[in-house]
């Protein structure tokens, strides 16, 4: 393994770790970020993993089945709430953790009402 310099990447403003198509990257201590192959689990994914990735890509799966004014309306309080993540983001908080007062709070902050 070999360290190397990051300048692309940095160029883009990216600071990269984890998984990155066929390689992974991680920050060495020495501060810089180191790539190798991508290598597949060694352990099966556990029961609690396969319960959080079905909830995950459930929500997904229910932010694509609403109507585009719908999620037109999630984007748009996002914005106007001053959010640094997107509608989709805010959707995906939301049915993972049907967290109502935090949207509630939103709804009174961008004037949009989101929740029925």
């Amino acid at each position: 393994m070999a360290h190397l310099t990051p300048s692309l990447l940095s160029m883009l403003g990216l600071n990269a770790t984890g998984d990155l198509g066929p390689l992974s990257i991680y920050k060495s201590q020495r501060h810089k970020l180191v790539f190798y192959p991508r290598v597949p689990a060694l352990n099966p994914p556990s029961a609690l993993q396969k319960v959080n990735r079905s909830k995950w890509r459930i929500a997904a799966m229910q932010w694509t089945g609403l109507p585009e004014a719908t999620r037109q309306l999630w984007e748009t309080a996002s914005k106007r709430a001053c959010l640094k993540v997107t509608g989709y983001n805010l959707w995906i908080y939301y049915a993972t953790t049907l967290d109502r007062r935090t949207i509630q709070t939103i709804e009174n902050q961008s004037g949009i009402d989101l929740l029925p």
